[in-house]
C-alpha cells in the first residue's frame, strides 16, 4: 500500500473516529468524504449538541416544531405521513421531505443543490417560510436565554460564546454523522450475509438498469437530472434551474440516495409516488416520460412485472435497520427512536 493510500484510509478512519463511528459500523467501500471536520472542537460533545439543536424546538419561530418534526428518524429522517413537507402555523412546504444520511458524501443539499455546505444547509429550513419560519438573530436570542445550552456550548467548543456560525457547525456536525452503511447489501458486499435467488437477479437488473445514476456504494451519483415525471401545476417546480439560472437544467433535481429506500415514501421530489412499484413502473415506461427526460432513463427500457419486483426484492436489502434504531442518532430527552416513542 502506497504512502497516499495509506494516509487516505488512516484519515477517513479518523472522520469515521470522530463521528462516534468505527470501521464495524460502516463499509470501507465509501469514498473520502467531502465534510471538512470542524477545527478546535470537543467532536463527541459537539456531535451532541447538534443532536440536542436538531430534537429542539425552539429553532421554530412558535417553538412548536424542530428539526426532528419532519425529519424522522424511523423513516431515514425523511417524512411519510406527508406528500410535502408540513412547517408551523400549519403551512406546507412546495417539496417532499428528504431523507437525511450519509450527507458528508453530498457536494450539493436541496433537492435544486441550493446549498453547498453542509454547515449552511440548516439556514434554509430555520428561516424558510413554510417551514420553521424563524430568523437567525432570534435563534440566537433563544438560544442564548436557555439555561440548558450554555454548559452544552463549553463543552463543544472550549468557550462559552454561543454565536451563529457555532448553532450551525453544531447542526452540521451531527447531520455529517449520519451515516448509514450497514445494510443486509453491505454485509453481502463484505461476505458477511448471501441473497436470495430474486435478491441476486435484482441487483443484476439493478447495475444494468439503474447504476448510472444511483451509483454504488452511496447509490446516488450526486448529479441533478430530470427523472422524466410530468410537471406538477400547482407547482411548477423547475428544479435546480431556479438557482444555477440555466436553460438546461429546467426540471433536474438532485438524484436521491436509494439507501433505505423502503422507509422513505412518498417518492419522487414532490412525493406523488408512495409504492415502489409505481416508481418501477414509471421508469419501465418510456413512453410516457416528459419530453425533457435525461436521455439516459430510455436506456432502461420496458421491464416486465417479474424484473420489476426482483429489483424491489434487491432494494429492501438496503434497508439500514441499525441506522433507523441507533439510540446514537435519536431523540435526546427520550434516548429512544423517535419510532419506538
Amino acid at each position: 500500500m502506497s504512502a497516499k493510500v495509506l494516509t487516505t484510509v488512516l484519515t477517513f478512519l479518523l472522520c469515521l473516529s470522530l463521528w462516534g463511528l468505527s470501521v464495524d459500523d460502516t463499509t470501507l467501500g465509501f469514498p473520502y468524504p467531502d465534510y471538512e471536520l470542524p477545527e478546535s472542537a470537543n467532536d463527541s460533545a459537539l456531535r451532541e449538541l447538534g443532536r440536542h439543536l436538531f430534537y429542539d424546538p425552539i429553532l421554530s419561530i412558535d417553538s412548536s416544531t424542530s428539526c426532528a418534526t419532519c425529519h424522522q428518524q424511523f423513516s431515514a429522517f425523511a417524512h411519510i405521513d406527508h406528500t410535502l413537507s408540513h412547517g408551523v402555523l400549519g403551512r406546507v412546504g412546495k417539496r417532499n421531505v428528504p431523507a437525511l444520511q450519509n450527507l458528508a458524501w453530498q457536494t450539493s443539499y436541496m433537492w435544486d443543490g441550493a446549498i453547498e455546505h453542509l454547515d449552511m444547509q440548516s439556514i434554509s429550513p430555520i428561516t424558510g417560510h413554510d417551514e420553521l419560519g424563524e430568523t437567525m438573530p432570534n435563534i440566537l436570542h433563544k438560544i442564548r436565554s436557555a439555561p440548558r445550552y450554555a454548559l452544552r456550548f463549553l463543552g463543544a467548543y472550549n468557550s462559552d460564546t454561543i454565536s451563529v456560525p457555532r448553532i450551525l457547525t453544531a447542526l452540521g456536525h451531527f447531520c455529517a454523522s449520519l451515516v448509514s452503511g450497514k445494510s443486509r447489501y453491505d454485509n453481502y458486499i463484505s461476505g458477511k450475509d448471501t441473497f436470495s435467488i430474486q435478491e441476486h437477479r435484482g441487483l443484476t437488473l439493478f447495475r444494468r438498469h439503474c447504476s448510472p445514476c444511483h451509483t454504488e456504494p452511496l447509490f446516488t451519483n450526486n448529479e441533478f437530472v430530470s427523472n422524466g415525471i410530468h410537471v406538477d401545476s400547482a407547482l411548477m417546480d423547475i428544479g435546480r434551474a431556479k438557482v444555477s439560472r440555466v436553460d438546461k437544467d429546467d426540471y433536474t433535481f438532485r438524484v436521491p440516495s436509494l439507501r433505505n429506500i423502503a422507509v422513505t415514501h412518498p417518492y419522487m421530489h414532490d412525493g406523488r409516488f408512495r409504492r415502489l412499484r409505481d416508481v418501477l413502473l414509471h421508469y419501465s415506461s418510456p413512453d410516457k416520460y416528459a419530453s425533457h427526460a435525461d436521455p439516459r432513463l430510455r436506456t432502461i427500457g420496458v421491464l416486465n412485472d417479474g424484473e420489476r419486483k426482483d429489483i424491489i426484492a434487491f432494494l429492501l436489502t438496503l434497508t439500514d435497520n441499525d441506522f433507523l434504531n441507533n439510540a446514537r442518532f435519536a431523540d435526546p430527552t427520550t434516548a429512544q427512536p423517535l419510532g419506538n416513542k
